[in-house]
């Protein structure tokens, strides 16, 4: 008599640059991890962290219970796997580290395109604070400037520790930041500084929009792929006057976070109804939320796309956001009206 499958739980965060996944155990622990870059095309970077993932587990011994989404496509994508949940960044960032770091007062999050701040107090995320405007507190503001410098941009921080006097590079937006970096070179500053300076210029940049406001107290956990950024970490150090702790899987911890509460979803609905604690997603999708597995290979076997249409039904002319697979709507989003309500299949 063989065993039973193992229960896991999948959870992927879809951001503008990267998009991340992860496989929980019936403990909570990681036993599968992506990072793949999302290259303009949140659905085909989906399926191929998926892939990864997939090949990652014994599938015939774990079986995938339930699938959680966050990030900026996380309605999109969570349509598309038949999500059981689905987040926002916040939540499932504070989630996650909360998990893993019970005591955490502070997270500090730096990605691709966007950074966040999120104050906690006796586990529970109280505040929070998002910048998606400036480019300058970035990790595509350092990935352009590393291009520039002609360094790949994972050296950054193994470089700016080498560093004894930072440049001191303009952090007010990126175009400052720019220019105040080519006079640098043209001015013959070393290379080490000024690479410790575009560090502590994100740092400075972060701390002056993002936590503006915020009281910023320890433990102070520090996430988000700029978070691998050993030069980075130390300015926010210096600037703070304080440990800055960063996770080995602070990159993942949105994905972590929301695989987490798909968990939570199944334990607290059961195996028949998992599917109803969802964030907004219509339709009943979540097959992997019942007591049937999770398919990965179906994932490849079907076409979606998406397609906008304007309602002209009152005012507010909404636009709806529709959700196709193999030209049958599964999904649709964006209505603020019943009138609105595009139902699926």
């Amino acid at each position: 008599m063989t065993d039973a499958p193992a229960n896991a739980y999948l959870g992927i965060d879809i951001g503008s640059i990267s998009t991340k996944g992860v496989i929980v155990d019936a403990d909570r622990a990681i036993v599968a991890r992506s990072y793949l870059w999302t290259e303009g095309n949140p659905t085909d970077a989906a399926r191929r962290v998926v892939v990864d993932l997939g090949a990652q587990i014994d599938r015939d011994a774990v079986r995938v219970r339930a699938v959680g989404t966050t990030g900026s496509a996380r309605r999109l994508v969570g349509a598309m796997l038949g999500a059981a949940v689905v987040k926002n960044e916040i939540t499932a960032h504070a989630v996650g580290t909360t998990y893993l770091h019970p005591d955490v007062r502070t997270i500090l999050e730096i990605g691709g395109q966007d950074s966040k701040i999120i104050c906690v107090e006796g586990g529970i995320a109280v505040d929070y604070a998002m910048n998606t405007l400036c480019a300058a507190g970035t990790g595509a503001f350092l990935s352009s400037q590393a291009a520039r410098l002609g360094v790949e941009v994972e050296e950054f921080g193994a470089i700016a520790l080498a560093s004894k006097r930072p440049a001191n590079i303009a952090a007010r937006c990126t175009v400052f930041a720019e220019s105040d970096l080519v006079h640098k070179i043209q001015v013959g500053y070393a290379r080490e500084d000024i690479i410790a300076g575009l560090c502590r210029a994100v740092a400075s940049n972060y701390l002056n929009n993002v936590g503006k406001g915020k009281k910023i107290v320890a433990p102070v956990v520090f996430q988000g792929g700029v978070s691998k950024n050993a030069g980075v970490v130390r300015a926010f150090e210096d600037m703070l006057g304080m440990d800055v702790l960063v996770d080995p899987d602070g990159h993942l911890m949105g994905a972590f976070g929301v695989a987490l509460l798909a968990a939570e979803a199944v334990a607290a609905a059961g195996a028949d109804a998992a599917g109803m604690g969802r964030d907004g997603i219509a339709g009943a999708a979540s097959r992997s939320a019942g007591g049937e597995a999770f398919d990965f290979d179906a994932v490849g076997d079907f076409a979606f796309k998406t397609r906008e249409i304007e309602c002209a039904k009152c005012a507010n002319h909404c636009e709806i956001i529709c959700v196709y697979r193999d030209d049958q709507l599964i999904d649709s989003w964006g209505n603020r009206c019943d009138q609105g309500a595009v139902r699926a299949g």
